[in-house]
């Protein structure tokens, strides 16, 4: 096989990895569909704000983010997530004028067809006729209990008079709620176009604002997983942390350059029929890109090798406390064990002699008390001959018995 048939057949396998590693669909299209949409931190909080505004019909609201960081990928998942009862109008082209953008709005609410639009008495309509059907439109969803949502992407392109135009619709209301809600896409220069001073009566009327923000080491390799599961590969692809590492340094967490890099990367890994893309493969699918690392992105990960470094330092000290701690256990052991007598010298010192006695009284001891002489004496206790009683005074003595 010659030099010219080999590289196009090697191109032609690249171009085709969906089909060595057995995905139902390309992982990492470029297209906005909502079910490769991954909620990170800040997409589920923008997503789950603009849910609660259009619930609560708060009439404007804005939501920017940086280029590629999946603005309407998001709005066509917020537009899945929309039950029956809404009806919705997504404009993707923002070049348009005042009545161009009213009509593609009557035609994505259904009002009129797009053969009226083209050659119908639509198209001829002036801009007042266009906001009174908008407006018998939106009154007519009352009774249903339904509601109207408007979504114009690439907000930032829109012309001053559009958007003023856009103001004054958002004035169809009654005494309780908002006929249509709002919603402004668009890159981070719009908030200063609607922070400008001929925009201030636009800009108090936005009730929320959300920001979508690039995504970060942790998320970008939950972002990779969680496209490759979507896809459904039948054989196992797998990034090595330090390629990961490298897809987030390359593209700054951004997920249209990552979609860009993991295709390019799925592509030179299925040419070198591998299953682990390795930071050499994501190296050269970056350069095919034209990619490079900024200015901080080698030093952070010297900074962490050296910051490992410094992390043996703690590791030590901790080795050493071990060690101190195991020696006084030993040490405390051999004490419990080994009888107490051994450690005491035999040589006692002699006890001190005992204190001589010192009377409480400083006299003397007390002497015991006399029995009192104002009493009588206490008579003899009775002898055991004379224990019969002795007859009283004057008393004629007992005569004697004779003698038998």
């Amino acid at each position: 096989m010659g030099v010219s048939s080999q590289a196009t057949a090697q191109t032609r396998d690249a171009s085709m990895y969906e089909q060595y590693f057995g995905f139902v669909q390309p992982p990492f299209t470029l297209t906005p569909d909502p079910r490769f949409l991954y909620r990170s931190e800040s997409h589920d909080e923008a997503i789950t704000l603009l849910q609660q505004a259009i619930r609560r019909k708060e009439g404007f609201i804005v939501l920017t983010g940086d280029i590629g960081t999946g603005k309407t990928t998001s709005c066509r998942a917020l537009l899945e997530q929309l039950d029956a009862s809404v009806f919705t109008s997504l404009i993707l082209n923002p070049f348009l004028s005042v009545e161009e953008l009213l009509r593609e709005v009557l035609l994505d609410f259904g009002v009129v067809s797009r053969e009226g639009v083209r050659s119908g008495r639509i198209a001829t309509a002036s801009k007042h006729a266009l906001i009174s059907t908008l407006h018998e439109f939106l009154l007519s969803l009352m009774p249903i209990h339904g509601s109207a949502v408007l979504i114009i992407d690439e907000a930032q392109h829109l012309s001053p008079q559009v958007l003023e135009q856009i103001r004054i619709v958002s004035n169809l209301e009654t005494n309780e709620s908002k006929l249509l809600q709002i919603v402004l896409v668009g890159q981070l220069n719009l908030l200063d176009m609607l922070a400008a001073v001929e925009m201030r009566q636009l800009d108090q009327r936005i009730s929320i604002r959300a920001t979508l923000k690039p995504l970060n080491r942790e998320e970008v390799e939950a972002y990779i997983a969680h496209r490759l599961w979507v896809a459904r590969g039948s054989t196992a692809v797998t990034f090595e942390p330090a390629a990961l590492d490298l897809v987030h340094a390359f593209t700054g967490g951004v997920p249209r350059i990552i979609n860009l890099l993991c295709d390019r990367s799925l592509m030179q890994a299925a040419q070198m029929r591998v299953n682990r893309l390795t930071p050499a493969i994501v190296e050269e699918g970056a350069a095919s890109l034209g990619l490079r690392l900024p200015a901080t992105g080698r030093p952070k990960r010297k900074a962490a090798k050296a910051s490992t470094g410094t992390a043996a330092a703690p590791s030590r000290r901790r080795l050493v406390l071990m060690a101190v701690a195991l020696l006084v256990v030993v040490l405390l052991g051999g004490l419990w064990v080994m009888p107490v007598d051994q450690f005491v010298s035999a040589d006692m010192p002699r006890l001190p002699d005992a204190p001589v006695y010192q009377s409480r009284y400083p006299s003397g001891p007390k002497p015991i008390p006399q029995a009192d002489l104002l009493l009588p004496p206490a008579p003899p206790p009775p002898s055991a001959s004379s224990s019969a009683p002795a007859p009283p005074a004057g008393a004629p003595a007992p005569r004697a018995r004779p003698a038998p």
